[in-house]
């Protein structure tokens, strides 16, 4: 795989317009398909401690931040070739015990909320442009941590 695009970097930066565009539902979205997959994390995030509320303002602050660093580690990929994490990141996982399973869920549940908030506008390009933008997001917080 070569470098991340300047095509790739428009994708997952319009695409995160739209995403904000509708902040409250997506956060909505986002957090039931973590939970579906991963009933624990409830425990992981304070703000999950009575379920998915739509109008808890700590969920959709939460959900906007982590789309936001994936929409920023695409802005590094693009320019410096590589992402890396601020050490808080790092120390925030490590406490909180975060696996390699449930790195993958959150990618899953990610990908799942861009691809509803986009809708006919979602291809295999917009898919891989995120999905390399998280990963390496994934890869400097596991870094991090160690």
């Amino acid at each position: 795989m070569g470098g991340f695009t300047e095509k790739q970097e428009e994708l997952v930066n319009s695409s995160w317009e739209v995403f904000k565009g509708n902040l409250s539902q997506n956060s909505v979205t986002f957090f039931k398909l973590v939970l579906e997959k991963e009933p624990g994390a409830k425990d992981m995030f304070s703000f999950l401690a009575n379920g998915v509320d739509p109008n808890n303002p700590k969920m959709a602050a939460h959900a906007e931040k982590l789309f936001g660093t994936v929409r920023d580690a695409a802005v590094q990929l693009k320019t410096k070739g590589e992402v890396v994490a601020e050490p808080k990141l790092g120390s925030v996982h490590t406490e909180k015990k975060v696996t390699d399973p449930q790195f993958a869920v959150i990618k899953e549940a990610l990908l799942k909320t861009i691809k509803e908030a986009v809708g006919d506008k979602w291809n295999q390009e917009l898919n891989d442009a995120w999905e390399q933008a998280y990963n390496a997001m994934a890869a400097a917080i596991k870094k991090a941590m160690a």
